[in-house]
């Protein structure tokens, strides 16, 4: 198992309504491709970190999963929309990817 996580920093005074984004892509357009409460959850910065940033943090089997989970998200027209959207409202540039490897405890 892996876990992939996505991560974003809102604009000054727009964080309530990115999180509010994010919840609604992940309601329309990320159950399109599997992503759902069961396997997926948000993060919001709170101590250490940034308080602007948002992350979507979702559970997969393995890389291959993700590379057909993102390969479906870019023929999704909502999704494409959604993304132009939200520009105005996040820090150019603070988007990113990371994926981590899931350790199983003995």
């Amino acid at each position: 198992m892996m876990v992939a996580r996505w991560s974003i920093d809102a604009r000054f005074g727009y964080k309530p309504l990115v999180v509010e984004e994010m919840k609604r892509w992940l309601r329309e357009i990320g159950s399109q491709v599997g992503w759902t409460p069961a396997n997926a959850r948000l993060l919001n910065g709170s101590v250490g970190v940034r308080e602007s940033t948002i992350q979507s943090e979702i559970l997969v089997e393995d890389l291959a999963a993700l590379g057909a989970a993102w390969e479906q998200l870019a023929r999704i027209d909502a999704h494409k929309a959604w993304s132009k959207g939200l520009e105005p409202y996040i820090v150019s540039g603070t988007q990113k990817w990371e994926i981590y490897r899931v350790v199983e405890l003995d």
